[in-house]
């Protein structure tokens, strides 16, 4: 078998290893009494307070949940939960799997129809939901649609059970002796979590994951990056992703403390508000709050200064002399001034954003991953960084590029202990994806120097006549990279209607309405093609003649997407 292995990311501290959700609670609510586990706001009016929960608390609140949910009969069933991300949500989370049974995490961003075909495909007996679902959930119960019997508020709402009752119940439980949920038997590599990948719930899979998967994803992840007890993280992923979750459980596993953000439009102002110094995203987030910067940096007029002060401290980094902090301290303090560690994942970042990132003194790392794999499967660390890939294999992980063309490109596969299950009730989606033992991705790449450099996914990849291969998602990044993108698909198109294989490279853009404003007013749409006309020709004198966009299809409407916001190709392209 034709495959090229890449190389290992070495542990730099030790970390210890969970058997479950429930043991790991213990540990952080044992040794994490230091800082809180979640810092809450509370607003009252024009009010605000803040609240801490320590470890110990949650794992209080957590076993009482578990007592109530034991007392009410739900030993064995399938628990779902919607919401947004908030500390009820964890704490329904941690309680599921302390031994009640199977919890099913769902896309607050999914249609009533999905909602309803998921909690069917999964058997879901109960359902926690926050009050922002109220109205969806009482439409589930109206239609009779779904099996469920128990819908659970996150919130205190009248006419629901509310989370904060079963509290107090587990609690007047304990104090009666009933200690039972304490002592229930975990089964650490059974099945006890489905996560749907994204997509329409009929075409979406059902993800079989245990704990130990997830706990093993944890402790390799801890060894390497560089998380520190007493950060401050900022939860921006939803916990319903598994890059969102499991990012979650590392910073809970190294005692560090959560806020959670108001919105997008309050980044900058919660991370000054927390003093946030880590936290997991993706590269959409750290674009934004890079081009914010630079704008501001642009606008005081001292583009010169950062772009030496950038080029000094690079030069005295190769004598181990770090000056980047103290020479960035104005755009550090935009964010707080205590950030220093940021994961991306998800997607491929712009290596400008990347580069300037850790310029200033952030170190920005990228990871890759996938819902089947609980989900890091590769992540660089600030000891072993390549600009623009992926990464090495994560310990206990091992990473290859099968098949590898003449270039080296390949699909990349992986085995490990983080590896799902299979596929819930798909038996044939499970065979065609683990093959030999080996998760196969369905992501091309290659390999340089032991890191792994992601090309695109497989099956978007554009077979021209002449045999070459087009990787659309590189040619999408230098698009993207024009400010007044907003978003950016390259397809293959047939030049010919009777020759469907004699394929030539399309792009479809997506313009931002402000920023083109001045050339709407000045000669509409039809100067706006024309500015995109001339840096799409720019772009391809970079490349060679095959890669050339040779049709534009310019709008201001919105493509069809997912709900996690990746561009549903095949529909687009039926579209055009």
């Amino acid at each position: 078998m034709n495959q090229i292995k890449i190389g290992q990311l070495t542990p730099f501290k030790a970390a210890k290893h969970h058997e479950n959700f429930r043991e790991m609670l213990d540990y952080c609510a044992k040794n994490y009494t230091k800082h809180p586990a979640f810092i809450l706001k509370e607003k009252k009016g024009k009010e605000i307070s803040y609240k801490n929960i320590s470890f110990a608390q949650m794992q209080k609140e957590v076993n009482a949940v578990g007592t109530s949910m034991l007392a009410k009969g739900f030993k064995g069933k399938t628990v779902a939960i919607i919401g947004n991300n908030s500390y009820p949500w964890m704490v329904s989370y941690f309680a599921t799997l302390g031994g009640i049974g199977t919890c099913v995490p769902l896309d607050k961003g999914l249609t009533l129809e999905e909602i309803e075909s998921s909690l069917n495909r999964s058997y879901a007996d109960v359902v926690f939901f926050g009050k922002e679902h109220q109205n969806l959930v009482a439409s589930i119960q109206e239609s009779g649609n779904t099996g469920v019997k128990n819908f659970i508020c996150l919130s205190d709402i009248e006419g629901y059970l509310t989370i904060n009752q079963m509290i107090e119940e587990g609690i007047e439980l304990q104090n009666q002796g009933n200690n039972d949920y304490l002592t229930l038997p975990i089964d650490d590599k059974a099945v006890s979590i489905l996560l749907f990948t994204s997509g329409t719930t009929s075409k979406a899979k059902a993800v079989m994951l245990s704990q130990y998967n997830i706990m093993c994803n944890i402790e390799s992840l801890l060894a390497c990056e560089d998380v520190r007890e007493g950060d401050v993280n900022m939860a921006f992923l939803p916990y319903h992703h598994t890059f969102g979750s499991t990012g979650q459980f590392i910073m809970m596993a190294a005692g560090v403390t959560t806020a959670y953000c108001d919105g997008l439009k309050y980044l900058q102002k919660n991370m000054v508000e927390y003093k946030v110094s880590v936290f997991f995203c993706v590269p959409l987030l750290i674009e934004s709050i890079y081009k914010k910067i630079m704008q501001t940096v642009k606008k005081e007029g001292k583009e010169k200064k950062v772009a030496f002060g950038i080029k000094l401290s690079g030069i005295l980094l190769k004598f181990g002399i770090d000056i980047r902090r103290k020479l960035f301290k104005e755009v550090l303090e935009q964010l707080g001034g205590n950030i220093r560690f940021i994961i991306s994942g998800a997607a491929a970042i712009d290596p400008e954003a990347l580069a300037g990132f850790n310029a200033f003194g952030i170190t920005t790392v990228q990871g890759f991953g996938m819902t089947e794999s609980a989900p890091v499967l590769c992540a660089e660390n600030m000891y072993e960084m390549k600009n623009g890939s992926i990464g090495k294999a994560i310990p206990g992980v091992e990473l290859r590029i099968d098949n590898p063309n003449e270039e080296g490109i390949g699909e990349l596969i992986a085995r490990g202990p983080n590896v799902m299950h299979g596929y819930f009730e798909n038996q044939e989606d499970t065979e065609n994806t683990i093959i030999d033992g080996w998760l196969h991705t369905g992501d091309l790449a290659y390999e340089k120097d032991g890191f792994a450099f992601i090309c695109g996914r497989k099956k978007n990849v554009i077979v021209l006549k002449n045999g070459k291969n087009v990787y659309p998602e590189e040619i999408e990044v230098l698009i993207s990279n024009l400010e007044y993108v907003e978003e950016v698909m390259v397809y293959g198109f047939a030049r010919k209607e009777n020759d469907p294989l004699d394929l030539a490279i399309g792009a479809k853009i997506v313009y931002k309405q402000d920023v083109m404003a001045d050339a709407l007013e000045k000669g509409g749409i039809e100067k706006v093609e024309e500015i995109i006309n001339k840096d799409i020709e720019k772009i391809n004198k970079t490349m060679p003649t095959y890669k050339h966009i040779t049709k534009l299809v310019v709008t201001d409407q919105p493509m069809i997407k997912t709900t996690t916001g990746k561009v549903k190709r095949y529909e687009e392209t039926k579209n055009m």
